[in-house]
C-alpha cells in the first residue's frame, strides 16, 4: 500500500508582466491559500516520504508557504516533466518515485492533477471526495489517496482510493467560493 497527496499550486496573479505562464507567481489569496493548507497539514500530522514538483514560480511559492506553516521540512525533487502535464506523464513521474517512499506528495497543475485522480480512482458514484474533485478542483486543493500496489512501478489506472479531498475554503470561508 502507498500514499499520494497531490497538492495543486495556489492561486497565482495574473495582474504580473511576466512573459511565460512558467514564471507567474502568486498572488496575495493564493499566499494566504498556501498557509492555510500548511496549518492543516500540520494538525493532522501530515508528512511525506518524497516531494514530487513542478519547478514553474507559483509551485516553488505555493511550497515556500506551506513549508513554514506545516512545520516539515521540504527537499522537493524538482521536475520540469510535472509542469502542465497530463496524467499519463504524472504517473510516469510517480513510477519514478522512490521505492522505500510510501508517502509521495506531488505538487503541480490542473487538468493533469484532476484528470490523475480520475484515472486512479474508480468512478462508482459514491465516494463524495470524487464528486467534489468532479465538481471542481480549486487552486491548493489537497486530495489524499491510498494506493492498492506494492511498488511505485505498479501504479495504473482504477489503483486507488480517494479518502480526502480538502479545499481552502473548507478550512477558510474567506478563501471561496469566488476562489479559482
Amino acid at each position: 500500500m502507498k500514499r499520494l497527496t497531490l497538492l495543486r499550486h495556489a492561486k497565482s496573479s495574473w495582474d504580473d508582466a511576466v512573459t511565460r505562464d512558467f514564471d507567474r507567481p502568486l498572488n496575495e489569496k493564493g499566499k494566504r491559500a498556501a498557509t492555510v493548507m500548511g496549518k492543516f497539514m500540520k494538525r493532522n500530522d501530515m508528512a511525506f516520504d518524497q516531494i514530487l514538483a513542478s519547478p514553474a514560480v507559483r509551485v516553488i511559492e505555493t511550497l515556500e508557504q506551506v513549508e513554514p506553516a506545516s512545520g516539515l521540512s521540504f527537499e522537493p525533487q524538482w521536475d520540469r516533466k510535472i509542469y502542465l502535464a497530463s496524467s499519463v506523464t504524472l504517473m510516469d513521474v510517480l513510477r519514478g518515485a522512490n521505492a522505500d517512499a510510501d508517502h509521495v506528495l506531488m505538487v503541480g497543475h490542473n487538468p493533469g492533477l484532476e484528470d490523475l485522480i480520475f484515472d486512479l480512482v474508480p468512478d462508482d458514484g459514491s465516494s463524495e471526495a470524487r464528486n467534489a474533485v468532479e465538481e471542481k478542483y480549486p487552486t491548493a486543493a489537497l486530495a489524499e489517496l491510498s494506493l492498492d500496489i506494492a511498488q511505485w512501478t505498479d501504479i495504473g489506472d482504477n489503483c486507488a482510493t480517494l479518502g480526502r479531498f480538502t479545499r481552502p475554503r473548507d478550512l477558510d470561508p474567506e478563501l471561496g467560493p469566488d476562489y479559482n
